[in-house]
């Protein structure tokens, strides 16, 4: 028989061993292998290496990260843009479908600008731009000054081009984004811009307004 004082000498052995192991497995990571992050409604990140492995934000140099920065910048004068321009067609338009469209413009870019571009242009240190660019401020001036269908031709063109260039760009820095968080939301800004592209060329269609690269038949 084994006596009491050997017992005891075999469990002061083995104690240590079995706080090793308990300490081992509460550090252990849960089984189920790394869940893949969604894409959140507000795509900035407290931690974007996660979605992208190896990329931490700040990290590039300022010469790579200038076309970060200048992106974020340009995108956001684009987006107060189409909010002016949309609020624009739902005053001078007479055609219902026009001004349904202008308000999805309102809304959409006005939620890109606030989620998604303020945010990562905080976090980069990016001053918001004052107002659209130059560019577009002529073109809100020269709207301002047409009203009816002169009106709707000129702003169905105007927002077919600017969507055409809008997405190229964002494709383009989906692709060349140095900071994982402008990479988000060139991903995610590409299918934005191509569902606004696909409706207002269904919009030109039915005016019967021609446009660069699509051949409207008449009626």
């Amino acid at each position: 028989m084994i006596s009491k004082q050997n017992l005891r000498m075999a469990w002061l052995c083995c104690a240590p061993a079995l706080l090793v192991s308990a300490a081992m497995l509460a550090q252990a990571p849960p089984s189920g292998g790394g869940q893949q992050p969604n894409m959140p409604s507000q795509p900035l990140q407290q931690n974007p290496s996660a979605a992208y492995p190896g990329a931490t934000p700040g990290t590039a140099e300022a010469g790579q990260n200038y076309g970060d920065q200048s992106f974020v910048t340009k995108a956001m004068q684009g987006g107060e843009a189409e909010v002016e321009l949309g609020k624009l067609a739902q005053e001078k338009s007479q055609s219902q479908d026009v001004k349904q469209f202008a308000q999805k413009m309102v809304s959409d870019h006005s939620q890109m600008g606030e989620k998604w571009f303020k945010p990562v242009a905080k976090q980069m240190g990016v001053d918001e731009p004052k107002g659209p660019s130059k560019k577009d401020k002529k073109l809100i001036e020269k709207l301002q000054g047409l009203s009816g269908s002169e009106f709707d031709t000129e702003y169905i063109q105007a927002m077919v081009k600017d969507h055409k260039e809008d997405l190229k760009e964002f494709q383009s820095e989906a692709q060349a984004a140095q900071d994982p968080n402008v990479k988000m939301i060139a991903e995610q800004g590409q299918k934005v811009i191509s569902q606004h592209l696909q409706l207002i060329e269904q919009i030109a269609q039915a005016h019967n307004v021609p446009v660069e690269g699509k051949e409207v038949s008449s009626r």
